[in-house]
């Protein structure tokens, strides 16, 4: 099993920045890849950005790719998700998402979610 908690979500203007964080426990975090993902209001949840094991690779939705920066640090068991330029149309509650093998179709585990806002 492995538990996932984000946070660093929030309110935040048009064109601001914001870092969610993911902190897993459970089992061995580096033996699984991350992904973040997001949920507007009346809308089905879709993948944002993904991340494998150690790092080294990783792959974006084309709506976030240049805003977005997904990364990690195995040593600290943590996950993140560098927002910037952000937008209106980014606002959604953020899941992180942990999975077995990179580019999964489906992943194995979600965290509650954190709310992040933009406004206008």
């Amino acid at each position: 099993q492995v538990h996932l908690v984000e946070s660093g979500g929030g309110l935040v203007q048009a064109g601001g920045s914001l870092r969610l964080s993911c902190a897993a426990s459970g089992r061995t975090f580096s033996d699984y890849a991350m992904g973040w993902f997001r949920q507007a209001p009346g809308k089905e949840r879709e993948f944002v950005a993904g991340i494998s094991r150690f790092g080294g690779n990783t792959y974006y939705a084309d709506s976030v790719t240049g805003r977005f920066t997904i990364s990690r640090d195995n040593a600290k068991n943590t996950v993140y998700l560098q927002m910037n330029s952000l937008e209106p149309e980014d606002t959604a509650v953020y899941y992180c998402a942990a999975a077995r093998v990179f580019r999964a179709r489906d992943y194995e585990y979600w965290g509650q979610g954190t709310q992040v806002t933009v406004s206008s």
